[in-house]
């Protein structure tokens, strides 16, 4: 926490507002306003940080430098100053001044720093371990343009550069410490005085310049930081072309160079795609292990104890190339013997999964390896055959299953494999997951490491949802439980006595119905759409994906369309279905989906039968303060994946933490909330992962098609057309499967489950204190899904840190 009075933080504002932009108080924009606060609250943390590196380096504490290709931050300026105490004094220093904070807030842009859940929990993560006093330090890309913009046009998503940085970089603190990465080149080698040497020579130099990110906890005087690296040329203008008039040619090798940092995930359907993803993913390794092994260097003799003082952690298969990056640093600069550079690189290095989906278990083509990235190839070669050793003395003469969980084979790198054999731990994300990745997943490498396995269960950034997000609830459970709960989200249990309290029951409804009119006022300024407040929120909001299942939350809409249509007594709670989600730029299908359920929305929306019933809303560009408006309004949380394919998920949980009640598959994390609120205060559907395992070999969606008259329906009113376009693509691909398997996602084999299960949710919500009771019971029972408690296993267990006395 840091101390300064309401009258000093308006002085420190107006000295930045005349040095800065030299101008007086009166002449202020909201932007320049803005941009003056988070400069001094910038300034408090980075003073703040000069003294916890002293204290870290007197004290000797090993840190965790978490790798991810994602942080999905959102904005900052009010999570600083919410988490140092400063959030009040702000609001009034600001408010003298002639300005309102919140108003100000709203000129920041979400750092254009991830798309889903991984970077939302990699950011999650970072600020727990920050509020938990451990010494942390995340790196990630400083991505120009972020994933990407989302604009709805006729229904279809398109995506524009994301201009974050903007504003987004008041916050960066660049550093003059640079760092070279060679792509390409050929390798020579030689013996030399009995060792080999190896040099790198026709390589294409990229300088990494890095840029820092502070990190705040709540009630913490830590301050950590997200180092963020950004690609630029040796030489910014090549003078001898440019002399020539070869204008384009004499900016070429920047262009080439500052692309690598550009965008998060560039589509890779073409080659020059995957290369550049590539190239990002070893960009990204390189720099970072390259400052790791320098800082570590500048205190200790030698890297032997690196494992001593360092934790490296790989956030999914993207940072995967650290560890035949180090292994190059140990042998290449520093003449370590296989042996113990590998040693070193397994006593530092763990890895989490987070899916089992095929994206995730990255598979790199060997061709691509080599010609990018030739020193790296050779390593894993040699980690390949290390390993395909040890897969022969286990599974002696089972060529099969040693080529399935070898790191190259056939024409491919598999990166997750390489994670496998270099971490000293794995974990899953959920009790499901991990028991997958056991008995399914890496059946086989559990087999012969199972100590190296374990699970450690996603948590959120609970302050930021429930006291940031939704301070009105926030300010209720204070006064019935008191302040504890800031600290130990466990304290939240102390709710359950309230739970028969018709009083407690009347103001989270009252509390509940403000959050959801300030959602519709934004939904009808975004969208041009009414909604009704007093109407069911059924909220849908992550990242496109066939697994996850929107398609079938939009056909159970439809459904809900045809009994509106063809019966004039069906009565129906009125429900406001919203969803927001982006697709990967390059996903055909997921795409078509966007466009699907914004033609429901169209067409929904504009029939008189379906006023005062039924109204669909897509919000487009999807992020973190979005987040922050719609959460805190919902009432339903659509958990729908099938069972088996979600790790875990985030977002129930900041759904759970606000009231919100789940329906959902008993997938990752929702199989573990429906172990703590119990049966009633949940709606559960469809297959058990075992089930959709023993299915699927023999799955036949027509078969649900012919005996479900439902399901009929809604797909003929796909194939004849909403809102006059024919969803016939989607129809096949339930049915007939032109282009794979049909109905991948066995969503005609959960509709009957899944319609079922939103039937009891109407029945549940017309019992109003009923409702109310459960909403209680959920954010009562969410304290385990902390962060806090993620971090606090994370560093017991898998990187062995001590906290600072700071």
């Amino acid at each position: 926490m840091i101390k300064v009075s309401k009258s000093e933080f308006k002085k420190l504002v107006e000295r930045k507002l005349t040095n800065n932009f030299g101008l007086k108080i009166d002449e202020a924009t909201e932007k320049k306003m803005f941009r003056c606060v988070a400069l001094v609250v910038k300034d408090l943390l980075t003073q703040q940080r000069v003294g916890f590196k002293k204290v870290c380096r007197e004290e000797g504490k090993k840190q965790v430098y978490y790798m991810s290709m994602e942080f999905l931050l959102g904005r900052s300026l009010k999570t600083h100053l919410f988490n140092i105490g400063l959030l009040d004094t702000a609001t009034a220093a600001i408010k003298e001044l002639g300005f309102d904070l919140e108003s100000l807030m709203e000129e920041e842009a979400d750092a254009g720093l991830g798309n889903g859940g991984l970077g939302r929990l990699a950011a999650a993560y970072l600020d727990s371990l920050t509020a938990s006093n451990y010494p942390a330090s995340g790196f990630c890309l400083k991505y120009d343009y972020g994933i990407f913009e989302q604009k709805i046009i006729d229904g279809w998503q398109a995506e524009l550069p994301d201009q974050w940085l903007k504003s987004g970089d008041v916050w960066l603190n660049p550093r003059s410490e640079t760092f070279e990465v060679k792509l390409g080149g050929q390798i020579e080698e030689d013996w030399s005085s009995g060792k080999l040497k190896v040099r790198h020579i026709n390589a294409t130099s990229v300088i990494a310049q890095p840029y820092d990110m502070n990190i705040t906890g709540y009630g913490s005087n830590v301050v950590n930081v997200l180092r963020l690296w950004s690609a630029k040329a040796p030489v910014e203008l090549d003078m001898k072309a440019f002399s020539r008039g070869e204008y384009v040619k004499a900016i070429e090798e920047k262009a080439t160079a500052e692309a690598i940092s550009k965008v998060l995930y560039p589509a890779d359907n073409h080659i020059e795609g995957k290369s550049l993803r590539l190239k990002q993913q070893y960009f990204f390794a390189s720099a970072s292990i390259q400052n790791i092994v320098k800082r570590h260097l500048k205190y200790h003799k030698s890297l032997d104890d690196l494992g001593d003082y360092v934790a490296i952690h790989i956030n999914d298969t993207h940072p995967t190339l650290c560890i035949p990056e180090l292994m190059r640093i140990l042998l290449d600069e520093h003449d370590y013997s296989w042996e113990k550079a590998w040693k070193i690189v397994t006593e530092t290095m763990s890895y989490t999964n987070h899916t089992i989906m095929s994206e995730a278990l990255e598979k790199w083509p060997i061709h691509l390896f080599e010609s990018l990235l030739p020193r790296i190839t050779q390593i894993i070669r040699e980690i390949n055959q290390r390993s395909c050793a040890d897969l022969w003395n286990f599974f002696p003469g089972d060529w099969e299953r040693i080529s399935h969980n070898a790191i190259m084979s056939g024409s491919e790198i598999k990166m997750a494999n390489l994670c496998l054999t270099a971490s000293h731990t794995i974990n899953g994300v959920s009790a499901l997951h991990s028991d997958i990745l056991k008995n399914q997943t890496f059946a086989d490498y559990y087999k012969m490491n199972p100590t190296k396995f374990t699970n450690v269960t996603n948590g959120i950034t609970y302050r930021r949802w429930l006291c940031e997000a939704n301070p009105k609830l926030c300010s209720l459970v204070t006064d019935l439980i008191g302040d504890k709960f800031l600290y130990d989200a466990m304290e939240l249990e102390n709710l359950m006595k309230y739970q028969g309290d018709n009083k407690v029951l009347n103001q989270l409804k009252k509390i509940k119905t403000e959050n959801k009119i300030r959602l519709a006022k934004y939904i009808e300024k975004a969208n041009g759409v009414v909604v009704n407040p007093n109407s069911i929120f059924d909220v849908q909001i992550k990242r496109l994906h066939e697994y996850k299942r929107q398609l079938l939350n939009a056909m159970h809409i439809l459904h809900l369309y045809n009994k509106i249509k063809t019966d004039p007594n069906f009565d129906m709670e009125p429900r406001t279905f919203i969803f927001g989600a982006k697709s990967a730029s390059a996903y055909y299908m997921a795409k078509l989906i966007i466009r699907l359920i914004y033609m429901i929305g169209e067409m929904v929306n504009n029939d008189p039968d379906c006023k005062d019933k039924l109204k669909v809303v897509f919000l487009e560009n999807y992020r973190v303060s979005l987040a922050e408006i719609i959460i805190p309004a919902a009432e339903i949380s659509e958990q729908i994946s099938t069972a088996g394919k979600e790790a875990s998920g985030t977002g129930n949980m900041k759904f759970m933490i606000n009231g919100a009640v789940t329906i959902g598959t008993m997938d990752g994390a929702n199989v573990e909330i429906h172990e703590r609120v119990g049966d009633e205060n949940i709606f559960i559907f469809g297959l058990l992962a075992d089930e959709v395992e023993k299915l699927r070999p023999h799955y036949n969606p027509t078969e649900y098609y012919t005996h479900d008259q439902r399901i009929q329906d809604v797909i003929q009113l796909l194939v004849n057309g909403i809102n006059g376009i024919s969803f016939q693509e989607i129809a096949d691909s339930l049915t007939l499967g032109k282009t794979g398997q049909a109905d991948p996602y066995m969503v005609l084999a959960d509709f009957a489950s899944y319609v079922t299960a939103q039937e009891a949710v109407q029945s549940a919500y017309r019992d109003e204190h009923r409702f109310q009771r459960m909403s209680l019971i959920n954010t009562a029972k969410a304290g385990y899904f902390s962060a806090d408690r993620s971090v606090e296993e994370y560093a017991s267990r898998i990187w062995r840190l001590s906290k600072v006395d700071f």
